[in-house]
């Protein structure tokens, strides 16, 4: 067991009313898979992950992460938790506009306190593994959608994190470039042992998962 919940709930205020964002909900992500959390917007997903990766606290339940109980934590050492062993990859990719793909990736390797001997070797090895080689010094509006993904992708995995938080990675790209990211996701979980969950609404991209957790209503009402 990489990452488990326990009877996660998390509400929202709404004027005088009480919005259930999720309820009871139970996952228990294996490493070494890619796994994903499916559902319509406003099903829960998004919130699910913002809380699994101790980006948000639940409002009741608990949440452990390599047998530590992450609820329990300061917002100090939660902080440092992210830094470190948790990389994250965001719909909007995020980057950082006047550097280039090779400087996103180094500048996320300090922020992890990586060794500064080796965050050039690390950095350029990444992009190597993602197909950007070739591309590293080139600067984020030079590059395609697909290629500041894979920058995006590049930069999570840098500091060999535990766990990648991946959220709706291919909703931005057409269909062959999102099933091509899905497939080096795939590549990265076989050949580097990666653990990796992500978000989606798009059934395409099911198949391709080891394990799949459907949302609905803020309930995980199928798993498979």
């Amino acid at each position: 067991m990489l990452l488990k919940t326990e009877l996660i709930c998390k509400q929202y205020k709404t004027g005088g009313t009480i919005v259930d964002a999720l309820k009871d909900v139970n996952v228990d992500i294996q490493p070494g898979k890619l796994t994903m959390l499916r559902g319509r917007s406003g099903s829960g997903k998004t919130t699910l992950m913002n809380l699994l990766g101790a980006l948000d606290h639940p409002t009741s339940g608990k949440i452990w992460f390599q047998d530590q109980e992450i609820t329990a934590l300061s917002e100090k050492k939660r902080d440092l938790l992210r830094r470190k062993e948790m990389g994250f990859i965001f719909q909007s990719v995020a980057l950082i506009s006047n550097m280039s793909a090779y400087e996103n990736v180094e500048f996320g390797l300090r922020l992890a306190g990586f060794p500064a001997a080796e965050r050039r070797a690390r950095a350029e090895e990444c992009l190597e593994l993602v197909g950007l080689g070739k591309r590293m010094t080139h600067r984020s509006h030079e590059l395609s959608g697909g290629e500041q993904q894979r920058v995006a992708i590049a930069r999570a995995i840098a500091h060999r994190p535990g766990l990648i938080f991946a959220d709706e990675p291919t909703a931005e790209l057409d269909t062959n470039m999102g099933l091509r990211v899905m497939q080096l996701f795939k590549d990265l979980v076989a050949e580097e042992g990666l653990t990796i969950l992500m978000t989606t609404h798009d059934p395409n991209m099911v198949e391709l998962a080891d394990h799949v957790y459907v949302l609905e209503d803020g309930v995980i009402i199928d798993e498979r």
